[in-house]
């Protein structure tokens, strides 16, 4: 048993379910389990708050229900963190900030409703950047979770869902939800060697969840591959339909990898930041592995109209001028105890005009056609996710900026994107990469992940955990 219980902590959420269903394990033992892991390692600083009696009660009910004859989902029974922005009625969702730690939710989220209603158990929340505003993943005023790739040095978690992914990459927990605004779910993935989708826009409700930027806010997985990821976004998903397909039913269709094709490939001509030695070096290499899979690379410059550089600052544009309406009042008050980095961000909201603004989300929809008109209805774009691996952190957090360059244009475009691991730097720190589809092609772009993820993963590892006792 311990010897299964030291491998339980890095399976995939799929395979933990099948543990469950086959009755191999309850999912009180595994619930149990992921708890004792939380209980150890609170230098990680990956939760603001465990639910341990709700988690064990939760998975009580998951094992009742099995015995019972019944599964409600593919993953009944798998414990999950959720970001803490997402709300769960009568506990706290701080959305990373110390001005909310006495705000007490009336709601709960309607993901949170469906992971509930899936069997899942909800362990806790996780750590996040304050209001989401951020990509390192760092949060002084809460304390920053710990990139478990470098046991000596402090280095960015990458943000904002940052403890969502320092639960994962750590096994303290086999799946978990974040958000991504302008690349939250993609970056924290990346640098830390996981998977983080991005679903289309709208696919995924953000009812009851704490926002940042209302028009762009999508929630997605963070998991160990890609077909956790699909079982995961494919219970979250909201019904809709789009020419006349039920996208919620061809989510929850089985996920079967497409045959090697034609993929476009940013050309570093296009990079809106240069890549560093360690990241080039596995660019270069992911290039070669997928030519050598059989993959047709086709280079792929973008018009003026897809800069990705340009459309990542009408991204953020948004992000800053809905920002400020949301939290404006708190940045302006210097009773707030408010990181100064964020402040200055919300604040730097108020200066941009409703003109300007209104621009930026009119050119929204056209920019997404001309994307789907570029590479076509099926066409798949390959490119990084950021110039460069986790950096320590820096107290103004400027470092990782290139992060938002490369991400947040598919936020702008509305596009599904996923994040895939692939090599490490110079500095012995993850990269990925990610693709992206256009919009509502969700399930067509992870069948092209998981066809490709093998060829892109240059090198698997797990962190050394030893100094947080894991």
């Amino acid at each position: 048993m311990r010897e299964r219980s030291e491998a339980l902590c890095f399976q995939t959420a799929l395979k933990i379910a099948h543990l469950i269903a086959t009755r191999q394990i309850t999912s009180r033992a595994v619930t149990q389990h992921f708890l004792d892991r939380i209980a150890r390692s609170s230098a990680l600083n990956a939760f603001t708050v465990v639910f341990a009696e709700q988690a064990l009660a939760a998975a009580d009910a998951a094992d009742n229900t099995l015995d019972a004859g019944h599964s409600l989902s593919p993953l009944h029974g798998v414990p999950v963190a959720i970001k803490d922005s997402i709300e769960i009625a009568n506990t706290r969702a701080s959305a990373g900030s110390l001005s909310r730690l006495t705000t007490i939710s009336s709601v709960t989220s309607t993901v949170a409703q469906r992971l509930q209603a899936a069997g899942m158990v909800i362990v806790g929340k996780t750590q996040m950047t304050e209001f989401a505003f951020g990509l390192s993943g760092q949060n002084p005023t809460q304390g920053t979770p710990w990139n478990p790739w470098d046991a000596k040095l402090h280095r960015a978690p990458g943000g904002s869902s940052s403890g969502a992914a320092v639960a994962v990459a750590a096994g303290l927990v086999p799946i978990a939800v974040g958000g991504d605004t302008g690349g939250s779910v993609r970056a924290p993935a990346s640098l830390n060697h996981l998977v983080g989708f991005k679903p289309s826009s709208g696919l995924i409700s953000v009812d009851g969840v704490v926002p940042l930027a209302p028009s762009l806010d999508v929630l997605g997985p963070v998991a160990r591959n890609v077909y956790d990821a699909h079982a995961l976004t494919a219970i979250m998903a909201s019904p809709y339909t789009c020419n006349g397909v039920n996208v919620q039913s061809e989510l929850g269709g089985e996920l079967v990898p497409t045959t090697p094709g034609k993929v476009f490939v940013m050309d570093q001509s296009a990079f809106p930041s240069a890549l560093s030695i360690g990241t080039r070096r596995v660019w270069d290499q992911v290039l070669v592995n997928l030519n050598a899979a059989g993959w047709a690379l086709e280079r792929w410059v973008p018009s003026d109209e897809l800069d990705i550089g340009q459309l990542s600052e009408r991204n953020s544009m948004i992000i800053a001028y809905e920002g400020y309406r949301e939290f404006g009042h708190l940045a302006h008050d210097p009773a707030q105890p408010l990181w100064k980095v964020v402040r200055d961000r919300i604040l730097a909201g108020a200066s941009i005009s409703r003109d300007d603004y209104e621009s930026a989300v009119a050119h929204r929809a056209s920019a997404a056609e001309a994307f789907t008109q570029a590479i076509g209805l099926s066409g798949v774009l390959l490119m990084p996710v950021s110039s460069h691996g986790a950096l320590p952190l820096d107290d103004e957090d400027t470092n990782h900026a290139s992060i938002g360059k490369f991400s947040r244009a598919s936020n702008y475009l509305g596009t599904p994107a996923i994040a895939l691991p692939a090599g490490f730097d110079e500095a012995e720190m993850p990269i990925g990469v990610q693709l992206l589809s256009p919009v509502f092609t969700d399930m067509y772009l992870l069948k092209i992940a998981s066809a490709m993820a093998p060829s892109l993963l240059l090198e698997e590892r797990k962190p050394e955990l030893g100094r947080w006792g894991l």
